[in-house]
């Protein structure tokens, strides 16, 4: 517990949710409704969410989305131990899972069943794919990221190529906890729960509508990013001094002559052929090349300071790890210390970043590391009303852990 956020503002405080997650789309659902204060429980298999072992690019995702929750292990292919997630499950507010269709009802834990003895139930399902011909196939972020569109409009001409980071997982969970957001108002009107859906395949879709309509409005096909007809004509990324790269832009008529000056243009600012963004459009492929060359000599942190003295857009082009560095998130709070569950560095603490809002002029912080393995069994089968006998029962025999 980190008693320095017990006053950020918590408006789902009492709201008792349980999760039976893995990897990212589920989990982020539950971080959502637990950095909003929700009493988020995730429920474990008895050797751990396989998450938690995971390497390399996915080695920060335990950490990163299971923060503000608690844990428990239960075996559900015992009938003990699925009796005792229904027990669990009958106290909660909320459901949420990210399974395979049908692999909740195989246990008794689908809405249908559990919404008979607990109508007032939301149950948050996180799939690769809606009700629909699609539902039986197997999703991944990537598998809907290319056939969803956005693989081919991230890569070059040929080159489908997946977004940097778990972009459709990460949506998922959002717009699941959105959903839930939604049915908890409507059961405050009508006292009754409902399931809701949100799914990686309609994520990625909803990413490409602005593309769809495109094609819709001028009857072209999209040209992937890095090929597309460009709006304007200096937005792009620049390699300067030393090699360093920096992204710099000016997609108005004022920003171009705010450019020109800051840069020392003269001549560029008083050509007839530049005078506006459209004619510029044309000449695009010169004008780049002409400022390349004028501005190769620069330092990047050189071309930063006159953009931003200028109020012009730009970014310098970092890596995850320069986030730790920036000197926004460290002023603002948007980054804040977690102690790390699993792995090499189980004990150690870190830097993770928040949900990007404020609610009364505050962050939502971290109140509960993210658990370890099995954390708040007791505390947890307790709530769900075990005694003290039947909860040593259940850990001796590993039923839960």
């Amino acid at each position: 517990m980190n008693p320095s956020n017990e006053s950020m503002p918590q408006p789902l405080t009492g709201l008792r949710v349980i999760e039976f997650t893995h990897m990212v789309m589920g989990p982020t659902c539950g971080m959502v409704l637990a950095d909003m204060g929700a009493e988020v429980i995730k429920i474990e298999p008895v050797d751990g969410d396989r998450t938690r072992r995971l390497l390399g690019a996915g080695s920060g995702f335990f950490p990163m989305f299971n923060r503000n929750k608690k844990s428990i292990g239960i075996d559900l292919h015992s009938e003990e131990g699925a009796e005792t997630a229904r027990r669990l499950c009958a106290t909660a507010d909320v459901v949420a899972e990210n399974f395979k269709p049908g692999t909740m009802s195989k246990y008794g834990l689908d809405y249908a069943s559990l919404s008979k003895a607990n109508p007032r139930l939301i149950y948050a399902s996180h799939k690769g794919f809606l009700p629909g011909p699609y539902d039986h196939r197997t999703a991944l972020d990537e598998v809907v990221q290319m056939m969803g569109g956005l693989a081919y409009m991230t890569g070059r001409p040929g080159d489908p190529l997946r977004a940097g980071t778990s972009v459709n997982d990460i949506m998922g969970g959002l717009f699941g906890a959105i959903a839930v957001l939604g049915a908890l108002i409507q059961r405050g009107i009508t006292g009754r729960g409902m399931e809701v859906q949100s799914a990686l395949y309609e994520n990625n879709v909803f990413l490409m509508g602005q593309h769809m309509l495109q094609f819709a409005m001028t009857g072209k096909h999209p040209a992937p990013m890095p090929a597309r007809d460009n709006p304007w004509a200096v937005y792009d990324v620049f390699t300067v001094n030393n090699g360093e790269q920096i992204f710099l832009a000016a997609v108005s008529d004022a920003q171009w002559l705010t450019f020109c000056d800051a840069l020392g243009f003269a001549d560029l600012k008083a050509e007839p052929e530049l005078a506006t963004n459209n004619l510029r459009v044309t000449q695009r492929p010169r004008l780049l090349k002409t400022i390349s060359e004028r501005i190769a000599h620069r330092s990047a942190s050189e071309l930063a300071s006159l953009m931003e003295k200028a109020g012009l857009p730009f970014a310098p082009i970092r890596r995850p790890e320069d986030l730790y560095d920036d000197e926004h998130l460290l002023a603002t709070g948007g980054l804040a210390d977690v102690r790390l569950p699993d792995g090499p560095k189980a004990g150690q603490t870190v830097k993770t970043t928040l949900f990007p809002i404020t609610m009364d002029g505050q962050r939502l912080g971290v109140r509960l590391d993210p658990p370890r393995l099995g954390e708040h069994s007791r505390e947890l089968l307790a709530s769900a009303g075990y005694d003290q006998r039947a909860i040593d029962e259940l850990l001796a025999r590993a039923i839960v852990a």
